[in-house]
């Protein structure tokens, strides 16, 4: 199917992870394996380098959608954002942010219009580029750290093993699917299907 572009990008949907293979199917990366995901669901690859990040152009539901995966490292993720939230003027009620969450068990979803940083670094980044908590997530959850002691850059750096592996890739697409259910029908039905357990 040929895509015919249907306007200017009313949309931006970011996918939070770091670059490079070191980072490939790790905790922090939760936001790349939903971009991939979407991928997979839109037909279309997320690769076209603008704004500090790989990008790809798609129509959801009558709106034009910009996905991006930036390429800054995760402290940093509000760089290539804001670059093209300016680009193409889009507020941030339409800048929807896919990130990782310690405090959800691995295979949850949580879907908000806003709210805080939550210790994320990347949402914080966001948050003081956009200056703004006003835009929406979907954050993944990757578990938290087995006890107190366990260091939490190297917990979030981990990989996904067995069926941590399974649950991770059956939460992506689930939240490729919140991604397109958000730009199409809104926070509300979107919270209801898929804050749900899993």
């Amino acid at each position: 199917m040929l895509f015919q572009k249907s306007g200017p990008v009313s949309w931006i949907v970011v996918f939070l992870g770091n670059p490079g293979p070191q980072y490939t199917n790790t905790r922090h990366n939760a936001g790349f394996m939903a971009g991939e995901a979407m991928e997979r669901l839109q037909n279309v690859k997320i690769n076209r380098v603008r704004f500090k990040a790989l990008t790809a152009i798609c129509p959801i539901g009558g709106e034009t959608v910009l996905l991006m995966k930036p390429q800054t490292y995760m402290n940093l993720s509000g760089e290539a954002v804001g670059q093209a939230a300016r680009f193409y003027k889009v507020p941030p009620a339409h800048i929807l942010v896919v990130s990782d969450e310690m405090s959800l068990p691995i295979g949850r979803i949580r879907v908000r219009p806003k709210g805080s940083a939550g210790g994320h670094n990347g949402l914080k980044n966001i948050i003081s580029v956009l200056g703004t908590e006003e835009f929406p997530r979907i954050r993944l959850g990757v578990g938290a750290p087995p006890h107190p002691d366990y260091d939490v850059k190297d917990w979030v750096l981990s990989v996904f093993r067995n069926q941590d592996a399974v649950d991770m890739a059956g939460a992506a697409k689930r939240a490729a699917e919140a991604v397109e259910c958000y730009i199409r029908h809104g926070a509300d039905k979107t919270m209801n299907i898929y804050n749900q357990s899993k």
